[in-house]
């Protein structure tokens, strides 16, 4: 039998890996990032990539981030919540870390495979509190999302900003 098969499967996995980072590398071009700190709404796209952003919307209605082979660092804690608004989270081996503040109530709806999503508040904030809701999923990556008091968003946040390039 010898090595020609094993140096096939060498060779397919290589190519395969070869290709994932190529297309990343295309979309990391083609899907810019949208959005700054006084934006209300944001489309952000960590591909081979980390993304930091701390916002101060005055009225934040959310938007989408897409984490791929990437790190995005929300911090929503200076940011004021519109009514209804939501954000779509996706990563793929990459992670997320959202930070807001101890008055918002989180609705969470983030599947995951292979990868881990943790939804932690602050003190109950009540049902008058203004609402974030939060979709999407996660594939070997994940997605962490704290108040201010909760130390689950801060060292998640440091691992993802360390493990950027």
């Amino acid at each position: 039998m010898g090595l020609r098969p094993v140096r096939s499967i060498g060779i397919f996995k290589l190519g395969v890996w070869v290709d994932v980072l190529a297309s990343t590398a295309f979309v990391r071009r083609t899907v810019p990032s949208r959005g700054d700190e006084a934006s209300d709404e944001l489309a952000l796209v960590a591909a081979l990539d980390g993304i930091e952003l701390k916002s101060r919307a005055t009225r934040f209605k959310g938007g989408t981030m897409t984490a791929w082979f990437g790190g995005i660092a929300l911090d929503l804690r200076e940011a004021e919540l519109a009514p209804g608004a939501r954000l779509s989270v996706n990563a793929l081996f990459g992670g997320i870390a959202i930070r807001i503040p101890s008055t918002w109530r989180i609705e969470s709806d983030v599947k995951s495979i292979a990868g881990g999503v943790d939804v932690k508040t602050g003190d109950d904030p009540g049902p008058d509190a203004p609402v974030l809701t939060i979709d999407g999923m996660t594939l070997f990556g994940g997605i962490a999302v704290g108040a201010k008091d909760s130390p689950v968003a801060g060292a998640f946040e440091e691992e993802i900003l360390q493990s950027s390039p």
